[in-house]
């Protein structure tokens, strides 16, 4: 029994943290525009994250967390229409910090 809740209490923390964490990423989308073209479920100028999430693009490209990064940094055009994403102004850490909550999703 013990060790039960000892389980329990151990699994509510880690999923605490990572709502604490999900929750941190979102907002650096928010401060970093990302939510003004993309939202998590539904296109608006830019594919949803969730679509994005399932990692192959309308021309069958593989979406890999590297490959998140580097159109996030560098900016991409023609995988998901003919509106280009601009390159943003992040670090390497939150360029991988938002690519890898985007493919979490």
């Amino acid at each position: 029994m013990k060790k039960a809740v000892v389980t329990c209490l151990v699994a509510f923390g880690l999923s605490f943290v990572s709502n604490v964490q999900a929750n941190d990423v979102e907002a650096l989308a928010k401060s970093k525009n990302c939510l003004s073209c993309h939202a998590v479920d539904k296109k608006l100028v830019g594919p949803a994250y969730k679509e994005i999430a399932k990692g192959t693009d309308p021309k069958g490209g593989e979406i890999t967390v590297e490959r998140l990064i580097n159109s996030i940094k560098n900016g991409s055009m023609g995988k998901w229409g003919p509106i280009p994403m601009p390159p943003n102004p992040v670090t390497d850490d939150e360029a991988k910090q938002l690519a890898e909550w985007i493919m979490s999703l």
